[in-house]
């Protein structure tokens, strides 16, 4: 209930969809013409399950996502984040029969970092990989630098 009014008690004064084609928004304006607002229709998908390291299982939630991003790469907020985080997800939802791994969702951050910035590439690399020594980061450097196509 927003104001004491149902959506049901309301008219769409205009649709719009979003540029990305996932949702719909809509203007609404109660009834009685005292209140408008925006309601938002979202393409609801299906539920994938991420299989950890473990063997455990547990539903793919973006917000992990979106923190384990930012987490491990630092600087990068904002638009950039969005963009990466969604890139990341379409890749998981249109690959996954249900079920994805914790692996595979890190290799496609990674391959989505690399295109987009090589300094968060590293950084994540570091965590994912679970670097130890200089020399583990020497060796993706030297990589990156070579072009041995792109890692």
């Amino acid at each position: 209930m927003l104001f004491g009014y149902k959506i049901g008690d309301s008219k769409v004064l205009e649709s719009r969809e979003t540029s990305d084609g996932m949702m719909i928004r809509r203007r609404r304006e109660t009834l009685d013409g005292k209140y408008r607002f925006t309601t938002y229709e979202r393409v609801e998908r299906q539920v994938v399950m991420v299989v950890k390291r473990s063997g455990r299982k547990e539903p793919f939630e973006r917000e992990k996502l979106s923190h384990a991003v930012s987490t491990s790469v630092g600087k990068i907020v904002g638009d950039k984040l969005e963009e990466i985080v969604d890139s990341v997800e379409e890749k998981v939802i249109e690959t996954a029969l249900g079920e994805v791994t914790s692996n595979f969702i890190g290799e496609t951050i990674l391959q989505t970092l690399l295109e987009m910035n090589e300094v968060a590439y590293i950084r994540f690399a570091s965590v994912f990989y679970n670097f130890e020594s200089v020399k583990e980061f020497n060796e993706i450097l030297s990589k990156l630098d070579g072009d041995s196509d792109k890692v």
